[in-house]
């Protein structure tokens, strides 16, 4: 087995250790299906990214979470997109192939910026009570259409009338099950508040056991920027969503809606590189 080095970075970070973590393996040509997810799950992180050659963009990246391979997310693509310019010399505008298809990132120094596909939304069967129950939240919380998005990655979109209800909602694993559960079979739930400057956001979804929590979902930004053009047509949208304040772990995320496209950014900071072997 040839050495196989990886480098782990935060993404979505405006100090060293804010952001979402992500480590990124820098060849992954040499690995299984097995053993790349063997790899996710021993570095344990929400997600950990492979960088493949590609016949139709600057590299592949394939993307696992500890137990399964995913088809699009925010963080894995910026932070696969810092390391690919760095490896490959590239420049500041890259594109990158996945399974939810080809996405061009650019950047301005550490602050990368991906373009989300069209997004896809249906609306979603539970009721403003049966959410509200799932969030443990009053029902007069729910302050909008909940909407399913899909921009390569379907989550359920539930706006919220106050910040401190993000704050407040404590989801239920059995009522997730039954509420809140994707087209992958997957339950996934982000709930979202108007700030002065944007949103405050919180995304949640179900491991082998309980609630999981993520500090910084760059696919849900951009989810959200479908649930805004669903719900308010073509009007423009400059945002700043703060995630993970619950978690003590900040992440910043920029979301722009403009003429129909979504774009959704933030900075990457490399922390740290070495060498896996077996």
């Amino acid at each position: 087995m040839p050495v196989i080095r990886y480098r782990l970075l935060n993404v979505f970070a405006e100090e060293t250790f804010g952001g979402n973590p992500l480590a990124v393996i820098e060849d992954g040509s040499a690995l299984s299906d097995i053993e790349m997810q063997h790899v996710a799950r021993q570095f344990n992180l929400s997600e950990t990214t492979f960088i493949l050659p590609s016949a139709v963009a600057t590299a592949r990246i394939r993307i696992f979470t500890p137990g399964y391979e995913m088809p699009f997310a925010g963080h894995p693509t910026l932070g696969s997109a810092e390391v690919v310019r760095s490896l490959l010399a590239t420049g500041d505008a890259i594109s990158l192939e996945m399974q939810a298809g080809i996405i061009p990132v650019s950047a301005n120094g550490t602050r990368w910026t991906l373009t989300a596909n069209a997004p896809e939304h249906r609306p979603m069967a539970a009721s403003a009570a049966e959410l509200a129950a799932m969030l443990n939240l009053p029902e007069h919380a729910i302050a909008g259409p909940a909407l399913w998005v899909s921009c390569g990655n379907e989550q359920a979109m539930i706006p919220l009338s106050d910040v401190a209800h993000v704050h407040a909602a404590r989801p239920d694993a059995g009522l997730m099950q039954r509420y809140s559960v994707n087209r992958a079979g997957k339950p996934k739930a982000y709930v979202f508040a108007r700030t002065k400057t944007g949103f405050e956001s919180r995304f949640f979804w179900t491991p082998d056991t309980g609630v999981a929590e993520d500090p910084g979902t760059g696919s849900a930004a951009a989810n959200l920027g479908g649930w805004w053009l669903a719900t308010q047509g073509n009007a423009p949208l400059a945002a700043l969503i703060h995630q993970g304040t619950q978690m003590g772990r900040p992440n910043r995320l920029s979301l722009h809606v403009q003429d129909g496209q979504i774009s959704v950014g933030g900075r990457v900071i490399e922390l740290g590189a070495g060498e896996l072997r077996w």
